[in-house]
């Protein structure tokens, strides 16, 4: 009897030991995060990204290990965003509704990223980190096995034109024009409602698409047109702010509920960080970068007329095809949220 009481306790106690050793390992794993970006290394992007592999690395106590890849050393959008739902890849920073519509086969989502949709970026925000938002992503995740980490304001779109195609200031003035968008249906159907022939093209083709006459233009932000030196071949900027852009970094589902809860609230507090950072110093660059365009290329400013482009956008969308694929009414639901 008491040989049998010695050996429940003996068990007892290695159980004790394996059981707190086991609890410990969970807590001290040191994971190694790869995010992967197609933006440069003097981006605001790149910076902001590491910025949260700083924060992230000082929360975690080193627990938490991120290497940033820029200019797309891991593969290009579609490849990365690709990588992290099949988890050969931890993280990626260019994913966006648009992207996760074609290729999680969620065409719902799509209806987040659409012209003239968000009055301002408290409104984005009120969308996207409201209930809307959160069961989109939440729905994302389990469809695609990636989620959705945090929204970081990337700017607000514009287009920048050739001087061969000369300046716009309504819908009718693109027609026939070739003007890059990022080859997603929902990307393209943006140039569509913008009264343009939208010509799918990769990122890191644009600059020289540009400056051969390939495509007659592109919209992007005005930072991201100055830094990767598309101003350098274009000749007007039309402020048609047509949308008002964000990304949102993403990770690999499985690996993020694999980690201890701890680390998700490190991770979840460094990209919070990385928002405002990457934030503030979008809106400063749109407010002193144009005009540093127009000193450096002769860039001219043209405004348009704005409501004819959003009269343009609400006629596309109205179509049944956008009701049918994002369920009736969302458009203008999100539109007076």
């Amino acid at each position: 009897m008491r040989k049998s009481s010695m050996f429940i306790l003996a068990v007892t106690v290695i159980c004790l030991i394996f059981g707190t050793v086991s609890g410990l390992s969970a807590q001290d794993k040191t994971y190694l995060l790869r995010f992967n970006t197609t933006s440069g290394p003097e981006s605001q992007l790149a910076a902001a990204m590491n910025k949260f592999a700083q924060v992230v690395g000082v929360l975690s106590a080193g627990k938490i290990q991120v290497h940033v890849a820029h200019s797309g050393l891991l593969g290009d959008q579609k490849t990365a965003l690709l990588g992290v739902m099949k988890g050969s890849l931890e993280m990626a920073c260019d994913g966006s509704p648009s992207w996760f519509a074609d290729m999680a086969n969620y065409p719902e989502i799509g209806v987040l990223e659409v012209a003239y949709l968000y009055r301002d970026i408290n409104h984005l925000y009120r969308v996207l980190n409201g209930a809307i938002g959160q069961g989109f992503w939440d729905n994302l995740a389990k469809k695609s096995g990636m989620r959705v980490l945090d929204t970081w304001y990337f700017g607000t779109r514009e287009l920048s034109l050739t001087q061969k195609a000369g300046p716009a200031r309504t819908p009718a003035d693109l027609k026939g024009k070739k003007l890059r968008w990022p080859n997603a249906e929902a990307w393209l159907d943006v140039g569509r409602a913008m009264g343009a022939n939208p010509t799918p093209l990769g990122f890191g083709e644009v600059y020289m698409a540009l400056k051969t006459g390939t495509i007659d233009g592109q919209d992007n932000p005005i930072p991201t047109s100055y830094e990767e030196k598309f101003l350098e071949v274009t000749k007007y900027v039309v402020l048609t702010d047509h949308m008002i852009g964000y990304i949102n970094p993403v990770i690999n589902e499985k690996l993020w509920q694999e980690m201890p809860a701890s680390y998700r609230a490190y991770v979840q507090k460094a990209m919070e960080v990385a928002r405002f950072f990457m934030n503030e110093s979008v809106l400063e660059q749109e407010a002193t970068l144009l005009g540093k365009a127009q000193k450096e290329y002769g860039t001219e400013v043209i405004i348009p007329d704005k409501q004819a482009f959003m009269d343009s956008a609400q006629k596309y969308y109205a179509m049944p095809k956008f009701d049918a694929k994002w369920g009736k009414g969302m458009y203008a639901k999100i539109q007076a949220e």
